[in-house]
């Protein structure tokens, strides 16, 4: 606004200084013109003006009115002569014609104000006085013919004092304007920003307000699946502990009774019953062992991962890396986040084992004070076009069922195929949200 303002001003006070000095000239031009021109006919047939023209014009310059106002005058020839002039010294000398005095003699009148830059200026220039230089055209009575080029000076001290007056008039004006325009302004943006600020706050509070109610589902899913997840570890525990045993004493019995049976049918349907029995005993202990979970509240994120890729290859015959990042330290990890990457880590394994035939199994851990990451990786054939939640392998919970059990608690799980062959399985969590 204020550089709006400077170029406003400027505009305007030149434009009203070119105005004023331009029909301040016009005037002048006008009322000299009735006494130079019929003075300066001689022109039209010569470049010298007649001994009695002459002592006309030093009569009109010369203790009068006019010559009060007129500082001093020169007549020009359309060579840059100078015929007459109020300086005897520039009488008959030629100078470069300059670019007002080239549209005098175009017929238009000119007019500069306070610039005396010519060099035939320098006696104006000596003088100290505000002054209007005008270039009016001098014309043939009878056919209108521009036959030479008046320029005067004329003592503009009253004129100096209405520009001077206007540009102040001009630019208080202006600056007044720009001033309400800036208040005007500053108070919608202020309203604007206070509005801003009262819908910042609020936005502000429900953000703290979402992200609170986000982190106690966050830690109410995280306590949930501990419950789940220790109520499964005890039905598993109970089923090894109680049916199992009680299964593995049936079949006992039966093989007691088998000597006393020597009926070749009681046989038959006693061998029918033992099958059963050992179905029975197999298919419980696979459960058992699915649901069951090692002592992970008293185990390092290290030892669970180890201990699941150990698990892993004993039951499998396979070779399992573990590569570990863990600036555990002070980190304490939730039982729930220690449950997930247990599960995670088996469910990654059992699906590489399932689909890569547990070529190239990795697991790699990276753990800082905010973030906590899992990748398990193969070297098999990658992940077929198929839906997460895909059937999983005998003995697993799927990858959907692992999918929801990561974001859970807030995280990221991706399944990626990796260059040129082989698949990972990526667990992403957010520490912040789960402690």
């Amino acid at each position: 606004m204020l550089l709006a303002m400077i170029a406003i001003g400027s505009w305007v006070t030149q434009r009203i200084e070119e105005t004023v000095v331009r029909n301040t000239a016009n005037a002048t031009a006008l009322y000299m013109e009735s006494f130079i021109s019929p003075l300066s006919q001689d022109l039209a047939r010569s470049s010298v003006l007649s001994a009695g023209a002459k002592r006309a014009m030093d009569e009109i310059f010369t203790n009068t009115p006019l010559g009060d106002r007129v500082a001093s005058f020169k007549i020009w020839k359309e060579d840059g002569l100078i015929v007459e002039s109020s300086n005897s010294d520039l009488t008959g000398r030629r100078f470069e014609i300059s670019e007002n005095l080239r549209a005098a003699f175009r017929g238009e009148v000119r007019a500069d104000f306070e610039e005396l830059g010519d060099p035939e200026d320098s006696n104006e220039r000596a003088m100290g006085l505000p002054l209007l230089e005008i270039y009016s055209p001098i014309r043939e009575v009878w056919s209108g013919r521009i036959i030479g080029v008046a320029e005067f000076y004329e003592v503009a001290t009253a004129l100096k004092e209405d520009l001077e007056r206007a540009r102040r008039n001009s630019w208080a004006t202006v600056a007044l304007s720009v001033l309400l325009i800036g208040v005007s302004l500053y108070a919608i943006v202020l309203r604007g920003s206070r509005t801003i600020d009262r819908q910042l706050e609020d936005l502000t509070r429900l953000s703290e307000h979402n992200t609170a109610l986000r982190l106690r589902v966050q830690q109410a899913v995280s306590r949930f699946t501990a419950m789940n997840d220790d109520a499964m570890r005890r039905i598993g525990a109970d089923l090894h502990d109680g049916p199992a045993q009680l299964m593995a004493f049936a079949a006992l019995r039966i093989d007691n009774l088998r000597a006393e049976v020597d009926q070749p049918r009681a046989l038959a349907e006693l061998d029918e019953v033992e099958r059963a029995v050992k179905d029975a005993i197999r298919e419980i202990r696979n459960i058992s062992r699915g649901v069951s979970l090692p002592d992970i509240e008293q185990r390092s994120l290290d030892r669970i991962v180890e201990g699941v890729a150990d698990a892993h290859s004993a039951r499998t015959g396979t070779e399992v890396k573990v590569r570990m990042h863990a600036l555990e330290g002070n980190v304490a990890l939730p039982v729930a986040v220690r449950i997930c990457v247990y599960r995670f880590v088996q469910e990654g394994l059992n699906n590489a084992w399932f689909h890569a035939a547990g070529k190239g199994q990795e697991v790699r851990v990276t753990l800082t004070e905010r973030t906590l990451r899992v990748r398990v990786l193969d070297e098999g054939p990658g992940f077929p076009d198929l839906p997460v939640s895909a059937d999983p392998p005998e003995g697993g919970m799927g990858l959907s069922g692992l999918q929801d059990r990561v974001e859970s608690l807030g995280g990221i799980f991706e399944k990626l195929n990796r260059q040129p062959r082989g698949a990972e399985l990526r667990m992403t969590l957010d520490l912040g949200g789960t402690t």
